[in-house]
C-alpha cells in the first residue's frame, strides 16, 4: 500500500498547475517521476517535496522553454539555472527582433519595385553619432510605443533628430551631404536604429530612402538597414519649444567636471545652484556639501532640483568641452546645449524642491 503521506495524481496535479495527463507524460520522459507506483494498481503517488519542482516544470513550460532546456534548469543550481533562463530568454527575444525585422522588409517588398523616397545622405558616422546621443531621451512606455521612436524631419536645407521621454527633450540638426528633393516626416523605431549603429558608423556615406512600412538605411557595397517606421503621432515638440519663457539665468561649465560632480554625488536627486561665483552641485537633502564648480553665469541665482536620471544623459551627451545652461526658473524646463556648436540641443525637466524622494 502506498504511504499515506503522498499524493494521488489528482491531487498532485491541483497542487502544481499541471493537469494528470501532463503528469504521466513528464513521468515517461523522467522530468518528474511519480514518489511511489502501486505494484497492483499502478496508480502513481507524489510527494509533498516534489511540489516545487513540478511548479518550476509548470512554469518553464509556459513559456516555452523545451524539454532538454526545462531538464538543465530543474537539476542545475539556483545561480547556473538563472544563467541558463537568461539565455533562454535572450535567445527568444533575439529570435523575436529578427522576425519583426524581416517582417518589416517583407511588407515593403510586397509593395512591389517602387524606388524609396530619398530623405537624405548624410555622413555614416556623423549620423551614428547623432543617434546615439537622440535616442538616450527616449523611453518604453506602455501605451505611448512613439516615445521610444526618433523622429526625423528632412528638408532641403538640414535634417532634424528629435526624441523625447517627456523628461527629456534632445534634437540635433544635421547637414546633408546630398538634400531630397521634398519635405519628408517620420518617426523611426528607436530600437531598430540602435541595432544599425555600428553599421552606419562605418559607412562614410548613408542615404536615407522611405517606404510606406519603413526607411532604408543604403550603404555602398552592403545590404544596408531597414527600420520600421511608428504610427502615432509624435509630440508637438515645436510648440512647446516656442512657449519656452526668457531665459532668467546663464552658467557655462566644463562638461568634464560637471559631470564628475554628478558622478560623485552619492544621492538619486541633486541640487544645482547657481549664482555669479559658479555652479554648485549639491544634495536635495542638505546632508552632502556639494561641489562647488567654477563657471561663468549671468543673471539671477537660481537653485533647481534634478532627478540624476535626467540630468546625467543630457549632460553627457552634449558637444564640445564647454557646456551652456539655460534656466528659466526652479519649475521651469532647462535648456542644455554645447558652449560653441548649438546642433544639439536637450531640455530637461527639474523636479519639485519638495517632491519626496
Amino acid at each position: 500500500m502506498p504511504n499515506f503521506e503522498m499524493m494521488p495524481i489528482g491531487v498532485f496535479a491541483q497542487r502544481s498547475g499541471l493537469t494528470s495527463s501532463a503528469l504521466r507524460f513528464y513521468a515517461d520522459s523522467g522530468l518528474l517521476r511519480p514518489a511511489e507506483v502501486d505494484p497492483v494498481s499502478g496508480y502513481r503517488y507524489y510527494a509533498a517535496d516534489q511540489v516545487a519542482r513540478a511548479t518550476a516544470l509548470r512554469q518553464l513550460r509556459e513559456i516555452a522553454m523545451p524539454l532538454d532546456a526545462v531538464e538543465a534548469v530543474l537539476d542545475a543550481g539556483a545561480d547556473e539555472a538563472s544563467r541558463l533562463i537568461d539565455e533562454y530568454v535572450a535567445k527568444i527575444v533575439g529570435d523575436a527582433a529578427a522576425a519583426l525585422q524581416k517582417a518589416a522588409v517583407i511588407k515593403s517588398a510586397l509593395g512591389g519595385n517602387v524606388p524609396g523616397l530619398l530623405i537624405a545622405t548624410l555622413k555614416g558616422p556623423v549620423l551614428a553619432d547623432a543617434v546615439e546621443q537622440i535616442l538616450t531621451a527616449t523611453a518604453h512606455e506602455p501605451g505611448m510605443p512613439v516615445l521610444a521612436g526618433l523622429h526625423i524631419e528632412a528638408s532641403s536645407e538640414a535634417v532634424v533628430l528629435t526624441a523625447t521621454d517627456r523628461y527629456r527633450l534632445s534634437t540635433r540638426t544635421l547637414v546633408p551631404s546630398e538634400p531630397p528633393g521634398q519635405t519628408w516626416v517620420g518617426t523611426v523605431n528607436g530600437d531598430d536604429l540602435r541595432a544599425a549603429v555600428a553599421e552606419i558608423r562605418r559607412s562614410a556615406l548613408v542615404r536615407l530612402e522611405a517606404l510606406p512600412y519603413g526607411v532604408w538605411l543604403r550603404v555602398a557595397d552592403r545590404e544596408g538597414r531597414h527600420c520600421r517606421l511608428l504610427s502615432e503621432d509624435f509630440p508637438d515638440y515645436r510648440l512647446m519649444l516656442a512657449s519656452l519663457s526668457e531665459v532668467t539665468t546663464r552658467a557655462t561649465v566644463s562638461k568634464d567636471l560637471l559631470l564628475r560632480a554628478l558622478e560623485e554625488h552619492p544621492g538619486e536627486r541633486i541640487v544645482l545652484h547657481v549664482a555669479d561665483h559658479g555652479v554648485n552641485v549639491r544634495s536635495a537633502d542638505g546632508e552632502y556639501p556639494g561641489i562647488p564648480l567654477p563657471a561663468t553665469a549671468t543673471g539671477e541665482a537660481l537653485q533647481i532640483w534634478f532627478e540624476m536620471t535626467t540630468l546625467y544623459p543630457a549632460v553627457s551627451t552634449a558637444i564640445g568641452p564647454d557646456v551652456m545652461l539655460d534656466l528659466r526658473g526652479h519649475d521651469r524646463p532647462v535648456t542644455i546645449r554645447s558652449a560653441d556648436r548649438g546642433d544639439l540641443t536637450t531640455l530637461a525637466m527639474p523636479v519639485k524642491s519638495d517632491h519626496s524622494a
